[in-house]
């Protein structure tokens, strides 16, 4: 949807990505839309260079996520979730939270 602002449909969703679940790395995001590993390091990249998003290690993994100081993030963020009211079904639906560790035992529903 925002290809045309963006540049790239692989831009548009890493950020989505990263906005909707806070943080994740090339690889993770990669998977999860079925986008060459590649374009998306690229994206990470460019981000990381431009300010947008930061990094850290975890292991041998680099972890991505927005930067809260980003002078247009309050932006960004509505621009992109507007965007999501428009995208079809099977991609809205890929963004709704989901849990990426199991609910401790425990813990009632």
């Amino acid at each position: 949807m925002l290809e045309v602002i963006f540049g790239t449909k692989a831009r548009e969703l890493t950020l989505q990505y990263l906005l909707t679940f806070k943080e994740g790395y090339a690889r993770e995001i990669s998977k999860y839309f079925d986008i060459s590993l590649p374009s998306i390091q690229n994206q990470l990249k460019n981000f990381e260079e431009g300010g947008l998003a930061l990094s850290k290690m975890q292991g041998r993994t680099k972890i991505y996520f927005i930067n809260p100081r980003y002078a247009f993030l309050d932006e960004l963020t509505a621009l992109l979730n507007k965007a999501k009211q428009y995208y079809k079904p099977e991609l809205k639906n890929k963004f709704e939270m989901q849990r990426k560790r199991p609910r401790r035992p425990e813990k009632p529903l």
